[in-house]
């Protein structure tokens, strides 16, 4: 399977690999992904590549998709991550993404979660997405609510967890 996954104007989404550690351990522990998505426990290489392994190269072989590395095509640059999520807990496949600090407010997350969204329809013949996010994350809503989906009900994803916002989409 081409690592090289979808292309836009600006960016380039393609699948992770284990030489992603680095750029993963720094994006799950910046401040904006520990309050918002949650500590993953990743605090060296060793435990990035385990997180790699067992979430997006877990997606890819089981579902055909998953969390791609999102790069700028001027330079290659690793901006964040992007893609499609199937969760236990959710009855429909999720679209998420997360960018380190440096790239946010470009429209890189729109940009590449379109492309995400287009792939979901065309190849995997998703019909409806939802997404998740924390209640007070306003920047996500706002790309969320640009994409076109709308806000749907407070939800746990698992019983012990905090109430979080579902939003869907027709695809």
């Amino acid at each position: 399977m081409p690592l090289n996954v979808l292309a836009t104007a600006r960016l380039t989404l393609r699948r992770l690999t284990l030489d992603d550690a680095a750029f993963i351990l720094e994006l799950v522990n910046d401040p904006a992904w520990l309050r918002y998505i949650g500590d993953r426990g990743v605090r060296d290489l060793a435990s990035a590549r385990a997180y790699l392994q067992r979430a997006p190269l877990a997606s890819y072989e089981k579902f055909g998709f998953g969390m791609y590395l999102v790069a700028l095509k001027a330079d290659g640059s690793a901006t964040g991550i992007c893609g499609l999520i199937q969760r236990d807990t959710l009855p429909d496949v999720d679209i998420g993404f997360a960018f380190l600090r440096r790239y946010w407010g470009q429209g890189y997350a729109v940009e590449s979660a379109t492309a995400a969204l287009a792939e979901g329809k065309e190849k995997f013949g998703l019909r409806r997405v939802v997404a998740i996010t924390s209640p007070d994350n306003d920047a996500s809503i706002r790309v969320l609510a640009k994409l076109g989906f709308g806000f749907e009900k407070m939800i746990r994803v698992t019983e012990d967890a905090a109430e979080t916002k579902l939003f869907a989409r027709a695809l």
